[in-house]
């Protein structure tokens, strides 16, 4: 059972695009450390693992195309943008 290794550049674009847009959707800056900014941060979060949930789950259960996911993805990511204050690293300066 040992099969090759498989790398992104040998998968089809549709695939690569899906894991782009899944990886997008989920990759959020830190929020700023008012309790405000941590709450939009959790919100947008669940929301955004929601949708790729969604789009991993019509792919792989009822067969939808992959690049038409990927694109319905990242409109739903586009349409809720950051709107919290990401925590900055200032590294100790005041």
């Amino acid at each position: 059972m040992n099969e090759p290794p498989v790398r992104i550049g040998s998968l089809p674009e549709p695939s690569v695009a899906l894991l782009r847009a899944v990886y997008d959707a989920l990759d959020l800056p830190l929020p700023g450390l008012t309790d405000a900014d941590e709450r939009a941060y959790h919100v947008l979060l669940h929301d955004r693992a929601s949708q790729a949930r969604i789009i991993l789950e019509c792919v792989l259960t009822e067969g939808h195309d992959l690049g038409p996911a990927a694109e319905r993805l990242t409109a739903w990511v586009a349409g809720a943008p950051v709107t919290y204050t990401p925590w900055i690293d200032k590294r100790g300066a005041a």
